[in-house]
C-alpha cells in the first residue's frame, strides 16, 4: 500500500477558509496568483503523497460564481514549443486544453495574455486558435530593468505598456501552464492599470512551493529547485520576513527580488503595503496539512532523482547545457542522495550488468522490485512491463503469457511495411499483443487486469526511450527515469 504523509481533506479546509479571508481584506477586486499547476498537479502529488492533483481545482469550485481565470503564458515558451513533460504537450496545447476542461466544469476563463510578447508566426497560428474558441487575447511586454528599476516599472514606459486585461468578476485568477510564465507581473500590472481606473484592486499569491514553514533544504523545498532548475530559481530565506518578524521562512528568489516593486506600488496606492514580506503575501497552507514529515522527505529525495534524469537527458539530447545538470548535482547533494537512493536504479544496474544488455527494473508497492531485460522480442521497456503484470498477477516469471506467433507478425509489420529499423515491441504494441492473448490465454487475462495496480509505480531503463514508451508509462501512471546516450 502506498505510505500517506498529506491530509488532503484537512488541506482543503484549511486552504478554502484561508483564501476566503484573504479577499475579505480587500476591496473592488483581488488578483489571485496561481502557483503550479490549477489542473493535474502531479509534482505536488508526487511530493506529497496524499495530495490529490485537482485539489486547487476542487478548492476553486467553491467560489467560482465570483471567479474568473485569466491564463499567462511566456512568448518564449510559444516560440520554442516548451513542453510540459508530466503530459508531453506544449505549453500552448495545455492552455487550451485547460481551457476546454474549465468550461466543462463551469469554471469561466475570460482571456489570455501573452508575457514578453513580440510578434512571430507561432503567436499569431496560437492567437488565431484561442479566438476561434472566443478567448480574448492581451499582451505584455519586456521591460527594461525588470524587477530592480521600480521608477521604470511603474510609469507609462514600463507597466502603462502593457493591455488592459478586462474583467468583470471580484476574485480574478491568474494561472499558467507552467512556470516562468509571468504571473507576477501580469498581477502587479493589472494592479497599476486598476489604479489608473479608480479600482481598489488588491494581490495575493497562491503558490504551492516551496513550502514557507519548512526548512530550507527539506527535501520538498528542495524538490522544487529540481523542478525549476531550467529557470534557475532558488529557494531563499525570506530577508524582509525575518526583519519584520524575527522568524525565518522560506520563499523564492523571484518572488524577493519583486518584493520592493509589489511594495512601491501598493505605497503608491494606498499609501501603504498590507504586506510586511514576500512570505505575507502567500496563503498557502500546505505545510500545515503535512501528516507523516518521514514520508514527505523520502518522496521530496525521489522526485530530486526524477527530476536529474530529466536533466540529463535534456544535457544527452542537447536541450540544456552543463549548468542545468551541475544544478541538480549540487541539489542532489543539499539532499545528501546518490542516484542508487532510487531502488529501480540500482537493480536495473544490476541487471544490466548481469544480462549484458539494456535493462529495467519497476519497484512495487510492496517492496519487490521486478526486472526485465532487452530481448529478440521486446526492448526492455516493454519486457519489465510485462514482467511486472505477471508479478502482480502472481504468474511464474517463467510462464509465456504471449505466444511468439503473436508478435513475429507485429515486428514483420514494423521493419517491412512501416519502415522502423527496430524489430523489438515497444510498450503499448506489447500491451496490444498482451490483449490478444488474453482472448485465449487465462494468464494473460489475469495480467490484462492488473493494468490499474501500475499507478505510482516507480521505473528505471537503462537506455533512451521512445516517445511511444513514455507516453505509454505516463498513460499507466508509472514514474519512469531512464539514461540517454550512456556510453
Amino acid at each position: 500500500m502506498k505510505k500517506i504523509g498529506f491530509d488532503n481533506q484537512k488541506y482543503l479546509e484549511m486552504q478554502s477558509k484561508r483564501i476566503k479571508e484573504r479577499i475579505s481584506q480587500f476591496g473592488d477586486k483581488l488578483y489571485l496568483e496561481f502557483g503550479g499547476k490549477l489542473f493535474d498537479d502531479y509534482h505536488a502529488s508526487r511530493v506529497l503523497p496524499g495530495f490529490a492533483p485537482d485539489s486547487k481545482l476542487q478548492m476553486l469550485l467553491q467560489i467560482k460564481e465570483d471567479a474568473e481565470i485569466v491564463f499567462a503564458i511566456n512568448a518564449s515558451h510559444i516560440n520554442s514549443n516548451k513542453i510540459r513533460q508530466d503530459l508531453n504537450i506544449s505549453y500552448q496545447e495545455d492552455v487550451i486544453r485547460l481551457i476546454n476542461e474549465f468550461t466543462r466544469i463551469g469554471l469561466y476563463v475570460s482571456s489570455v495574455v501573452i508575457t514578453q510578447y513580440a510578434p512571430s508566426k507561432l503567436i499569431t497560428q496560437f492567437q488565431n486558435k484561442l479566438k476561434k474558441i472566443n478567448i480574448r487575447v492581451y499582451h505584455h511586454y519586456t521591460i527594461e530593468g525588470y524587477p530592480t528599476d521600480s521608477k521604470k516599472i511603474i510609469s507609462k514606459e514600463g507597466f502603462g505598456r502593457n493591455d488592459f486585461i478586462e474583467t468583470t468578476r471580484p476574485l480574478v485568477v491568474v494561472t499558467a501552464p507552467g512556470p516562468g510564465s509571468g504571473k507576477m507581473a501580469t498581477c502587479l500590472s493589472q494592479l497599476y492599470h486598476e489604479h489608473l481606473r479608480g479600482t481598489r484592486a488588491g494581490y495575493a499569491k497562491y503558490e504551492t512551493f516551496p513550502i514557507w514553514n519548512l526548512p530550507l533544504d527539506h527535501p520538498s523545498n528542495l524538490a522544487y529547485e529540481a523542478a525549476t532548475a531550467d529557470l534557475n530559481d532558488v529557494n531563499m530565506i525570506d530577508p524582509y520576513h525575518l526583519n519584520a518578524y524575527g522568524k525565518i521562512t522560506v520563499n523564492y528568489n523571484r518572488d524577493i527580488e519583486i518584493f520592493p516593486v509589489l511594495k512601491n506600488i501598493f505605497e503608491e496606492i494606498y499609501g501603504s503595503c498590507p504586506y510586511a514580506s514576500p512570505t505575507d503575501m502567500g496563503v498557502n497552507m500546505i505545510g500545515s496539512a503535512i501528516v507523516d514529515d518521514h514520508v514527505i522527505q523520502e518522496a521530496g529525495k525521489q522526485e530530486i532523482i526524477r527530476r536529474y534524469y530529466d536533466s540529463f537527458n535534456r544535457y544527452c539530447n542537447e536541450i540544456c547545457d552543463i549548468n542545468e545538470l551541475n544544478k541538480q548535482k549540487l541539489i542532489m547533494g543539499k539532499a545528501h542522495i546518490d542516484l542508487e537512493d532510487r531502488k529501480c536504479v540500482k537493480k536495473a544496474h544490476d541487471a544490466e550488468k548481469h544480462y549484458k544488455v539494456y535493462s529495467g527494473a519497476i519497484d512495487c508497492l510492496d517492496g519487490t522490485i521486478v526486472t526485465g531485460r532487452t530481448t529478440d522480442l521486446m526492448g526492455a521497456c516493454s519486457s519489465v512491463l510485462i514482467n511486472t503484470l505477471k508479478y502482480l498477477a502472481h504468474i511464474d516469471q517463467d510462464v509465456h503469457i504471449i505466444q511468439t506467433e503473436l508478435i513475429e507478425p507485429i515486428q514483420s509489420l514494423k521493419t517491412e511495411y512501416l519502415g522502423s529499423q527496430n524489430p523489438r515491441l515497444h510498450a503499448n504494441e506489447i500491451l496490444i499483443a498482451l490483449c490478444i492473448s488474453a482472448q485465449q490465454n487465462e494468464n494473460a487475462r489475469k495480467a490484462l487486469s492488473c493494468l490499474n495496480q501500475l499507478q505510482g509505480l516507480q521505473a528505471h531503463i537503462t537506455c533512451d526511450l521512445s516517445t511511444v514508451d513514455l507516453n505509454t508509462y505516463s498513460q499507466l501512471g508509472i514514474q519512469v527515469t531512464y539514461e540517454s546516450n550512456r556510453k
